[in-house]
């Protein structure tokens, strides 16, 4: 079955709320990490209580290796959630339709 970029969004915000319970004195974050190797996007909630350790749930994995994909799902996510977002294993690459930096740093 091929994912379209709106479904995939969908399931990793309906994975993001079961498990986002919004602690006080915890940070929450999204983690977008390019496996280079398997050619997949995966897609983790980090978790960080204060004075405790962190977690890191898995919400999604995208088939789709292409940039316009992942850029596609991004943006519908943004659209739903303000959840910071951190980007792992993209340092260099450019959004394909925004033209900016994907990982600043």
């Amino acid at each position: 079955m091929i994912e379209t970029s709106e479904q995939a969004a969908k399931l990793i915000l309906e994975r993001l709320e079961k498990d986002f319970s919004r602690h006080s004195r915890t940070i929450y974050q999204m983690l977008i990490v390019r496996d280079r190797f398997d050619g997949v996007y995966n897609f983790f909630l980090e978790i960080k209580p204060k004075d405790r350790r962190e977690k890191s749930i898995p919400l999604h994995t995208l088939d789709n290796y292409e940039l316009t994909y992942l850029e596609a799902v991004i943006d519908a996510l943004q659209q739903q959630t303000q959840i910071t977002m951190q980007f792992k294993g993209f340092e260099g690459l450019i959004w394909p339709q925004a033209q900016t930096r994907i990982a600043k740093g």
